[in-house]
């Protein structure tokens, strides 16, 4: 479990004024020397991220914030970085200092993480100091919440039990496991061009290839411009076939009509968001006059090669498939603009790098300003008259 990804960990972040004891309770949690503790306001500059085991809950990310109260230019700056956290955050810890009054900048953050929809608990600690009454707490924030103390490992372990009691629904069970029987033989197609990782395959093939043999299924993977001489030599067809999205055409034209097609982009697009959401995007294409914005969205950032994707292949794409002149700006990792306006339309990577609260905040903010949002493989299948087609396997579609 070591080896989980962080954006498949359930991320935990720590909020709280300064001095409060943040790092000191992810130590102890912890049960490790994570986070560095001191009596100085503002240890905690830029937030910390450590990937762990934390029974029984599993793999997690445990996220280290600075002072939610820091004063300042640079204070300013870390406050902008902590609230950062809130998009990839599954469950928030708010710590209370059990020696000082709660104020106002602790009902601004929880009501900042209520309305991003994040399970919050609140933490009232250093009760070895001063004991107060946590009724008061609770009926001012309506809130679970727990009384701690680094000094007594009791109340940590009390602060886990209520932490696994609050964990949320952050990511599906399986990538295509509900859509694939025991014995069926599943097709990959990874090409493998200037785009391909050198010597390895991307997060998303390997993680699709570990999914089929956990369901007792067959993989077999080919690039595409093998896929016609495999299926020659296998004696039935496959039982689903999945695709790098910028090949879909091609593939398509090659596969005999009753067997079923997707590709890993849009296996992604349900296991980190909305799959209904993103469909629906997708027809805004239709929708697109001259001289529109469309934002590209990558959730990782790398080096762009020639051919890249959403830098030449969708903007070619666009431009041809709508006969319009539609202008589109690329935006990688954490660029992602506040105010979508501007935009027409939001075509977004599959997201194998995000955890699925982050895709979902971007979900969340495109459906609160009306702007719609899809993804890089369904746009690609709709433009390709495929959309329906490599989309009616799953069952929230069929439903």
């Amino acid at each position: 479990m070591q080896h989980t990804p962080n954006a498949n960990r359930l991320h935990i972040a720590i909020f709280g004024r300064r001095n409060v004891g943040k790092s000191s309770l992810i130590n102890s949690i912890t049960r490790q020397n994570i986070a560095l503790v001191s009596n100085v306001a503002g240890t905690t500059t830029d937030p910390v991220y450590k990937a762990m085991e934390l029974l029984p809950i599993g793999p997690v990310v445990i996220i280290d914030t600075a002072g939610i109260d820091d004063e300042g230019l640079i204070g300013e700056l870390r406050v902008k970085k902590t609230k950062e956290v809130i998009s990839k955050t599954d469950v928030a810890f708010v710590v209370f200092s059990s020696v000082e009054d709660f104020s106002p900048i602790e009902k601004e953050w929880v009501t900042m993480l209520k309305e991003a929809e994040i399970p919050v608990i609140g933490v009232v600690n250093k009760i070895d100091l001063n004991d107060p009454e946590i009724n008061i707490y609770q009926s001012e924030f309506d809130i679970p919440f727990v009384k701690t103390s680094t000094n007594d490992p009791s109340s940590v372990e009390k602060l886990k039990k209520l932490l696994f009691k609050n964990i949320p629904f952050y990511e599906k069970d399986t990538i295509l496991g509900d859509i694939i029987r025991p014995g069926d033989v599943v097709v990959l197609v990874a090409p493998q061009d200037i785009q391909a990782p050198k010597g390895r395959l991307i997060l998303p093939q390997v993680q699709t290839i570990r999914d089929i043999l956990d369901h007792k299924c067959l993989a077999f993977t080919v690039t595409d411009d093998m896929l016609e001489d495999m299926l020659a030599k296998i004696k039935n067809p496959p039982d689903l076939v999945v695709t790098d999205s910028q090949v879909f055409e091609k593939v398509n034209r090659i596969l005999p009509d009753n067997v079923s097609l997707t590709s890993f982009s849009i296996l992604m697009s349900r296991y980190k968001g909305e799959l209904d959401v993103f469909i629906a995007g997708a027809y805004a294409i239709d929708r697109l006059k001259d001289n529109d914005k469309v934002l590209i969205a990558e959730a990782c950032t790398h080096h762009p090669l020639q051919g890249d994707i959403g830098r030449e292949k969708l903007p070619k794409w666009l431009n041809a498939y709508t006969g319009k002149k539609i202008e589109t700006v690329t935006k990688a990792g954490v660029d992602f603009d506040d105010d979508l306006s501007q935009y027409r339309l939001i075509i977004h990577c599959g997201a194998c790098m995000f955890n699925r609260k982050q895709m979902m905040s971007r979900i969340l903010q495109a459906k609160n300003q009306n702007t719609p949002i899809t993804n890089y493989g369904i746009a690609i299948a709709h433009m390709n008259g495929i959309l329906s087609k490599v989309t009616k396997m799953y069952p929230e579609i069929r439903g």
